[in-house]
């Protein structure tokens, strides 16, 4: 019986598998850098993401801060109009009419402003979501 394998031939993985193909061993190594430049490449795109999302929140919190203080605002107007109408001269009833509904309109506004911030980022979480 002939053996196959011819005695003056190598027999090591690196020549069986020849000259160029990587062995095992590299493909594991390579395997676990290709894991780590993942890792890294994840860990950036959610602090990136967690970064956008601070700032949605920050915008949409300091607009609805200011419509809450124009609301406030607003409110003491009516108060301090209302306290005014009381008074003989009746005058006074229109002009707080117009205070108050000038800082409600503001305050109107800044309230659309702080929601368009938060759709940005309900929308731009859903996004990611879907793709996963």
């Amino acid at each position: 019986m002939v053996d196959e394998a011819d005695p003056g031939e190598d027999s090591t993985p690196e020549a069986a598998n020849g000259a160029g193909e990587p062995s095992l061993l590299a493909d594991v190594h390579s395997l676990v850098e290709d894991g780590k430049t993942y890792a890294a490449a994840e860990l950036a795109f959610q602090k990136t993401r967690l970064l956008y999302a601070s700032e949605k929140v920050k915008a949409a919190a300091i607009y609805a801060g200011l419509a809450a203080v124009f609301v406030v605002m607003a409110v003491v107007a009516l108060v301090l109009g209302a306290v005014l109408a009381l008074t003989p001269v009746f005058g006074a009833l229109g002009a707080t009419a117009a205070v108050f509904a000038v800082l409600l309109v503001f305050a109107v506004v800044l309230v659309g402003m702080a929601k368009t911030r938060i759709a940005q980022l309900i929308d731009a979480f859903e996004a990611d979501d879907g793709e996963a």
